[in-house]
């Protein structure tokens, strides 16, 4: 595929996913409620967001998700997000950087995030089989603090030019032994389930971001692009975010658990974190305020999901972070998820 090919299919990308956003579309997070107790006996003022997620010590459990880069609109996205994400403090994730390996002259859409956000965390983003050569790149082309390695085999099924070997665990064992700076697998939008947990444990793994189904559709995008539209039978496959939490629940401790996929307000954020989660990650609804609103706007809109996770917590009775496990007898499942979770039992 050539580089203008690459560029406009990230143009295409980000185009899809706001055609298909609809922020409140009903999710898995909707059949969690959680219990109301009227005496939480708790003050706002003593609410504390600051949280140790892995080997680092956060102001707050959110950080924003992988999106884009690879063409000048996205280059532009990108330097936004670097704004964004340093004016209210979050850690940000870049999209993929495999169009900057494959073209070093389109890195500037990637290197922005870093020049618009220089003292923030940010995490680099490639597809599980690349070399370890190309994960010096992607790393150094950004001073990544980490690097993402994306398990993204259903899209990859649909795309049009995708991939065909998935043969990848190996490779991650490699780069996650080798690289000096921490490596997160996630998953794209399809979850994970507990066995590719145990296995990525074992290949050396201790930073996991489950994507769950529930956020932006990466059938959809695909399938939208495919001649004959023909894969939309798979718009619904995969584990949902709060299915692939159920299913990890009691993972190794020194396992940390990112959470991200179909999180629409900060109450799905709330209830992420009660499910196990060490830290939630918001993309769909950044991109879709960063295409309609000004950078101002986003940051407010984001200052206020974090002023509301203060309320929040001091509702369902904790101040801080470390102790919201601790109220997850408070959660309600619909029957669809109890007997979801009475099949991981069998």
């Amino acid at each position: 595929m050539s580089q203008s090919q690459q560029s406009h299919r990230k143009d295409e990308h980000v185009s899809l996913a706001e055609k298909y956003f609809h922020g409140e579309q009903p999710n898995d997070f909707d059949q969690v409620r959680i219990r109301h107790d009227a005496l939480p006996e708790t003050t706002v003022d003593q609410v504390d967001l600051s949280t140790t997620v892995g080997q680092w010590h956060w102001d707050s459990p959110l950080y924003i998700e992988a999106m884009t880069g690879g063409s000048k609109q996205t280059g532009e996205l990108n330097a936004r997000l670097g704004k964004i994400a340093a004016a209210c403090g979050l850690p940000i994730a870049t999209g993929s950087q495999s169009v900057a390996i494959k073209d070093p002259t389109v890195a500037s859409t990637f290197t922005n995030i870093r020049q618009s956000n220089p003292n923030g965390l940010v995490f680099g983003n490639l597809g599980a089989a690349h070399s370890l050569a190309a994960a010096h790149t992607a790393i150094q082309m950004i001073d990544a603090n980490a690097l993402e390695l994306h398990l993204n085999v259903v899209q990859e099924i649909v795309m049009p030019e995708g991939d065909r070997d998935f043969k990848w665990l190996a490779n991650i064992s490699k780069l996650v032994a080798e690289l000096d700076c921490p490596v997160i697998v996630k998953e794209v939008g399809f979850g994970i389930s507990r066995p590719p947990m145990q296995q990525l444990y074992a290949a050396g793994v201790r930073y996991l971001d489950l994507g769950g189904h529930g956020g932006t559709n990466f059938v959809d995008i695909e399938n939208r692009r495919r001649p004959l539209r023909d894969m939309d039978y798979l718009h619904d496959f995969g584990l949902s975010t709060v299915e692939s939490l159920l299913s990890v629940q009691g993972h190794p401790s020194d396992l940390t658990i990112f959470a991200a996929g179909g999180v629409r307000n900060p109450l799905d954020v709330i209830k992420a974190l009660m499910l196990g989660a060490d830290a939630v990650g918001i993309a769909g609804v950044v991109l879709h305020a960063l295409l309609h609103h000004t950078d101002d706007e986003v940051i407010a809109m984001l200052h206020a999901w974090q002023n509301q996770l203060k309320l929040l917590l001091a509702l369902i009775g904790v101040t801080n972070i470390a102790d919201i496990t601790k109220v997850a007898d408070k959660l309600i499942f619909s029957s669809e998820l109890v007997n979801y979770k009475q099949s991981l039992k069998q």
